[in-house]
């Protein structure tokens, strides 16, 4: 019979080393919680992750990781993935990471719809190396590096991922336990590439950036949270909901109680409403966004090999096989 486990059995010993009140010491806590309860297994588990504040989270999680270089663990992840599809992969990056020197990789792994759970941590500036602006940074936004204010216009990684092929991309909030906790179960069983987007919060170099949504006192107003099915309501009292507005071909906000039949039901498989949401400014669309299933690339790689999805031989046999080849 198979132990049961908990969050304890998926946390190790190292030292976290962050700095206090970062917003990843939520996240970290909400995935290893997220990964007993969906009951994975330290030993079938891996967390790839490349350079940044973000990528120190495969020393803190107990299972298989590798701390690659920047911005290649998606190449690295989608190599291991092709190596042992019954593994479940994780890669951990971070704004700069995976969407400047790693938007290439992060691109192609997904349209190619590898079997990876990728967790973007968005905290729209580079932690580690002492406060650079980012992709995603806004205009204007000051630091070290831009003493008067970035020009450059930000990303969304929304569209990026969109815009790429994914067929999964969610958002969630760093200290949001459970909507966070929802989000990532959803993607750790999607089959194929799953990009969630974490607002996480940097209290050293861009503190309370998100702070326009996710403080609590006015979040009810400024968080549209979304279920597929359900009527994108949102407010103290679902009093206000997302309406589509034929002749502008956007979202607008209208009053949910006086037309209740012109509220917006979600639907995940929709991409062009899907491009809509991660758009819209106010109220921020959290949840997931998009999720529409197609084959995943490694059981694309498999299919037509006479094994399947059961590797040929062992690493050790492939790293003592006699092959040789001579080059003139």
């Amino acid at each position: 019979m198979t132990a049961v486990l908990t969050a304890k059995d998926f946390t190790t010993s190292q030292e976290v080393r962050w700095c206090p009140g970062c917003g990843d010491f939520a996240i970290l806590k909400t995935v290893t919680k997220m990964l007993a309860e969906v009951g994975a297994r330290p030993e079938t588990t891996a967390f790839i992750s490349g350079i940044g504040c973000a990528a120190r989270f495969p020393y803190y999680v107990e299972t298989y990781g590798f701390h690659t270089i920047h911005g290649r663990a998606p190449a690295v992840a989608t190599g291991l993935k092709l190596a042992n599809p019954d593994i479940d992969v994780w890669v951990v990056t971070g704004d700069g990471d995976g969407l400047s020197i790693g938007g290439n990789h992060l691109m192609h792994a997904l349209r190619r719809n590898v079997g990876l759970k990728i967790l973007l941590f968005n905290n729209e500036i580079y932690g580690l190396t002492k406060g650079q602006y980012s992709p995603t940074s806004r205009v204007g936004t000051r630091s070290p590096s831009t003493p008067g204010g970035s020009i450059d216009s930000p990303l969304l990684p929304g569209q990026f991922a969109l815009g790429a092929g994914a067929r999964f991309f969610a958002r969630a909030i760093d200290t949001d336990k459970v909507g966070l906790g929802d989000v990532l179960k959803q993607a750790h069983a999607f089959d194929g590439a799953s990009m969630t987007e974490i607002f996480q919060n940097c209290i050293v170099y861009n503190e309370d950036v998100f702070a326009d949504f996710t403080d609590r006192k006015s979040a009810a107003d400024t968080q549209l949270r979304l279920k597929h099915g359900q009527p994108m309501l949102f407010g103290a009292d679902n009093e206000k909901g997302m309406h589509f507005n034929t002749e502008t071909f956007s979202l607008e906000v209208i009053d949910a109680k006086a037309h209740p039949d012109q509220v917006l039901r979600h639907d995940e498989k929709k991409k062009v409403l899907a491009q809509l949401l991660v758009e819209l400014k106010a109220p921020m669309a959290l949840g997931v966004i998009y999720k529409n299933p197609g084959e995943s690339f490694e059981k694309s790689w498999y299919a037509p090999r006479k094994n399947g999805l059961k590797r040929s031989g062992s690493v050790n046999d492939a790293l003592r096989s006699s092959n040789t080849w001579t080059v003139s």
